[in-house]
């Protein structure tokens, strides 16, 4: 695609990344088949392909508007057009870029601006939102549906496991998990320290920055990375906390984190105090699906005709699409007698999308409906994922359990070990 940038943003480094996309587009429209918005909507402006023109107009100068806007806010950033692309168009990339440039043009009405700053500050501080959760939860019976829908039940989590070991791993612990799922992090303790690998916790490490990045606040998205890069870096350089020696791993049990940290190395790649550290940090930082397959025939040993029962897995489009993983986590459940079940369209998103399902709650509950429909289509007796968001989601919308996988692993081997 032929690209004439204007001079605000020619010689920028985002410029420079946009036009490299632009150029390698060639209009073909295989991306709209898998694009979530533009099934459901039928407009050429709410797919891949029309978007990446509306992109391509406003950073050759054109004035965005706030239609232009409202095209963009409606796109999932599931990334299914990455997969499906013959071209390997960085869509993905491509949109932060020209959002940020609209954002910046095209002010907001003053509920809009309310919502997004209010996502950008509670959100990814968790000193602030897991008190907030905790009293959501004991409100719960008295909140409006939309709202209840956003505080899961509480959940017991146990205890995390206290044994050393000489293999260590960092895992991220997050925002808002810790706070709406805790269950899920002391699970996964449990099941490395079950397989001899210690799981470490920066206290100083937060949010990935995925949120505040994605909602254009991107200056305050890559000081949350930094921040994260500085917790990390004493136990990746093996001083106090990793026993000397530098840990393995970075550990995301949430696939939406993970996204984001293996893109460190190219958000940061411009700063010259952290580009390097970056890029160790995202070739350290490594999805749980890719790390227990290494344990399989252990975790075959323990758990073959101990786990059972069918369960749906629907894979995280920031797992399947954003870091290309596929396979891995119903390879492994069903190795030790899972029996797993992808549902049709597994590859399209379900609508929750980091903060997608608060802004554009319409589109976000039909594409869950649509998504639930076709899980619960496998008669399964729980559906299990990989993402704290997309795993929140379902579970607003049936009555069938919802749970992290690792969960299942987890519950298995305490069984088994009784």
């Amino acid at each position: 695609m032929q690209t004439n940038l204007a001079d605000f943003i020619r010689d920028t480094s985002e410029g420079q990344e946009a036009e490299a996309i632009l150029r390698s587009c060639v209009h073909c429209g295989f991306c709209t088949a898998t694009c979530p918005t533009y099934q459901l909507l039928g407009d050429e402006l709410d797919g891949p392909r029309g978007r990446i023109y509306l992109i391509k107009q406003v950073l050759e100068g054109k004035a965005a508007t706030a239609k232009t806007q409202s095209h963009l806010d409606r796109c999932l950033t599931c990334r299914n057009c990455e997969t499906t692309c013959p071209s390997g168009v960085e869509y993905g990339r491509l949109i932060d870029i020209g959002r940020k440039v609209v954002e910046d043009q095209v002010p907001r009405p003053l509920g809009q601006r309310l919502a997004r700053s209010a996502l950008r500050q509670l959100l990814p501080r968790k000193w602030l939102f897991t008190p907030a959760m905790k009293a959501g939860q004991m409100l719960r019976p008295l909140l409006p549906q939309k709202l209840k829908n956003k505080v899961p039940l509480p959940q017991a989590y146990g205890v995390w496991p206290t044994r050393q070991h000489a293999r260590r791993m960092l895992l991220l612990d997050g925002c808002v998990q810790p706070g709406m799922s805790p269950n899920i992090n002391y699970a996964t303790a449990r099941v490395f320290d079950a397989l001899e690998v210690q799981l470490l916790i920066a206290p100083k490490a937060g949010c990935c920055g995925a949120i505040r990045y994605h909602l254009n606040d991107q200056d305050g998205g890559l000081d949350d990375m930094r921040r994260n890069i500085d917790a990390w870096w004493p136990y990746i350089e093996g001083g106090e906390g990793a026993g000397g020696l530098p840990v393995e791993a970075i550990v995301m049990n949430a696939s939406g984190c993970g996204s984001t940290v293996k893109e460190y190395g190219h958000l940061l790649s411009h700063d010259p105090a952290y580009a390097d550290k970056a890029a160790r940090v995202s070739a350290l930082t490594r999805d749980i699906s890719e790390i227990l397959p290494e344990f399989e025939a252990q975790l075959q040993q323990r758990l073959k005709g101990k786990i059972g029962g069918r369960v749906a897995y629907h894979p995280p489009c920031t797992l399947q699409h954003g870091q290309q993983i596929r396979g891995k986590v119903e390879g492994l459940l069903r190795s030790v007698g899972v029996d797993v079940q992808l549902c049709a369209d597994s590859h399209l998103c379900c609508g929750s999308a980091g903060t997608y399902s608060v802004l554009q709650p319409v589109l976000s509950y039909q594409l869950r409906d649509n998504k639930l429909k076709n899980l619960e289509a496998t008669s399964p007796d729980a559906i299990v994922s990989g993402n704290i968001g997309c795993l929140a989601h379902l579970q607003s919308g049936t009555d069938t359990p919802v749970k992290h996988w690792v969960e299942m692993v987890d519950a298995a081997l305490q069984s088994a070990s009784v």
